[in-house]
């Protein structure tokens, strides 16, 4: 069983910068990918950013604020993020996807039902 575990949350203020965590016993990048997704207060769960194999994947809102740095010593993977906005405010997830021929996961990385495994969440909140 794999169970990601996320780290690094917290309060900040605009403009600031954080970098959240996760990592996963039993997981190994050679089988599983990554994504990070978060849900704001009221909205749905969005995709944030994805790493697979040596591919990373952002969506389009956050490419530039938001980079993926990946440790294959621990199969760890960070999401620094930039420029926090109050719109930023949410609970970040980490989640594993474990990776099959059948399924283009470049198409659907920032799919929630391609992830079986999720962590319990870690809250972020940006103050103006």
């Amino acid at each position: 069983q794999v169970q990601p575990v996320e780290s690094g949350g917290g309060s900040v203020q605009t403009g600031g910068s954080l970098r959240l965590s996760c990592a996963a016993e039993g997981l190994t990048f050679a089988r599983y990918a990554i994504g990070w997704f978060r849900q704001s207060p009221g909205k749905g769960r969005e995709g944030v950013a994805a790493y697979t194999l040596g591919s990373t994947h952002y969506a389009r809102s956050f490419r530039g604020r938001f980079t993926l740095f990946v440790h294959n010593a621990n199969n760890t993977v960070d999401l620094e993020m930039t420029s926090l906005k109050p719109d930023d405010t949410a609970m970040y997830y980490c989640a594993a996807h474990r990776r099959t021929a059948a399924y283009n996961f470049a198409l659907g990385w920032d799919r929630e039902e391609a992830y079986p495994y999720w962590g319990q969440g870690t809250q972020v909140t940006v103050s103006s």
